[in-house]
């Protein structure tokens, strides 16, 4: 009877982290962008940022091996869903690096906010939660140490600064 219980709250441990960890903001979108209930603040968590139209870039990169398969919300996407001005873009990981990015690399066919790697999502550990990613292969002005220094993984805040 005890292993059986034991057994219950591992399982009933486990299923209230998950739910936990799937409504946990993993971004917020701050800065000069238009209001979110009646605030200049967007918080998404994993399912917010899913339900934006999604783009795959198949690619490789100088930081893994062999071609990577990221999926994420291209970052024209997302700066028009919460109606960014034109300017430049504060990018700031979970430890508080910060790269800046200009919205003018917000174009069709540019970066994404990725939330998975080869169908996964990506850990903390494994540079998640999300990764602004490039379309290096397909590019080769996406081939310069500036890109890849905008190339921001561990993602969590994106603060816009209007020109």
């Amino acid at each position: 009877m005890f292993k059986t219980l034991k057994s219950f709250c591992v399982i009933l441990v486990v299923s209230l982290g998950t739910s936990t960890l799937a409504d946990e903001v993993i971004l917020t979108v701050s800065g000069d962008v238009g209001p979110n209930d009646g605030q200049n603040t967007w918080a998404f968590d994993r399912k917010a940022l899913e339900a934006l139209p999604s783009q795959l870039i198949e690619t490789t990169t100088i930081w893994t091996e062999g071609m990577q398969s990221f999926e994420g919300v291209s970052l024209d996407v997302l700066l028009n869903h919460v109606q960014a001005e034109e300017g430049t873009i504060r990018a700031v990981a979970l430890n508080d690096y910060a790269v800046t990015i200009p919205t003018s690399d917000a174009i069709e066919g540019g970066p994404i906010v990725a939330y998975s790697r080869n169908s996964r999502a990506m850990s903390v550990r494994d540079k998640g939660p999300l990764w602004i990613i490039y379309p290096y292969d397909a590019n080769e002005a996406y081939q310069s140490e500036e890109i890849y220094a905008r190339s921001i993984w561990q993602l969590n805040r994106l603060e816009v600064v209007a020109q």
